[in-house]
């Protein structure tokens, strides 16, 4: 096969979610690329058994760069997997800058989300209608900084259903933050490694949830939910039978 690099959405965990598409890539793979401490090993099962298979965990930009240059220029074909899906949080734009830089081919393969994974366990939908048919993806802000307009305080006024990554390590900051826009009594779930056999699931409130979450010790790899989707849930007439 045309030598390229293949970005793939590993899914949320379970390697059963693990697309049709991105399976296949990583059976053609001359060479996988993963990060180990998100992506889980199973996965690379569906790998060749000849591939060369090269854990990320503690290399820098610049060693991924070298990397994809030095395969590229022996006509290898190689999968990156990066956990989740590949359109938010991803950190592969710079990835793709430098492959442009090269004139190196390459592709990106969608995966499932985490929230997408919590929200199957959690057995809800995250719009309801006359409930919130509005949902935000959001994180704290990080060393990519954001506008301000973008805070958590000033996204949680809109009163929808949002979705926090990687800030279940500063819950209390971030349950500050929620209070601006929502009142105490919110419901939140913290959802930690959603689909893994590890997952755990935390209900609460506004009013609680930071000190559960402190409780049970989780501090990384989380997806929060906030909102009354959680509790409440309204009726579609999209197959009401009728239109209105």
């Amino acid at each position: 096969m045309k030598t390229k690099v293949v970005f793939v959405g590993a899914g949320p965990g379970d390697p059963e979610l693990l697309t049709l598409r991105g399976k296949r890539e990583l059976e053609c793979a001359d060479v996988v690329i993963y990060a180990g401490s998100l992506v889980p090993k199973e996965i690379l099962k569906y790998a060749r058994r000849d591939a060369i298979v090269i854990d990320s965990y503690g290399k820098t930009r610049e060693d991924l760069f070298a990397l994809y240059a030095k395969f590229a220029k022996a006509g290898k074909r190689v999968v990156r997997l990066h956990t989740g899906d590949l359109s938010f949080y991803s950190a592969i734009l710079e990835q793709m800058a430098f492959l442009s830089s090269m004139d190196i081919d390459f592709e990106l393969v969608p995966g499932v989300t985490a929230f997408s994974a919590a929200s199957a366990s959690l057995k809800r939908e995250l719009t309801s209608p006359g409930v919130s048919q509005t949902l935000i993806i959001t994180k704290p802000f990080g060393k990519t900084g954001k506008p301000a307009e973008e805070s958590i305080a000033e996204l949680s006024k809109h009163g929808a259903t949002m979705v926090i990554f990687l800030g279940v390590h500063i819950i209390d900051e971030v349950v500050s933050e929620l209070l601006v826009g929502y009142s105490p009594d919110t419901p939140v779930a913290v959802v930690h490694k959603a689909s893994w056999s590890e997952e755990q699931i935390i209900r609460g409130t506004l009013d609680d949830i930071a000190e559960k979450v402190k409780i049970d010790g989780i501090k990384s790899q989380s997806v929060i939910i906030v909102g009354a989707v959680l509790e409440k849930s309204g009726l579609s007439k999209l197959y009401g039978g009728s239109e209105s």
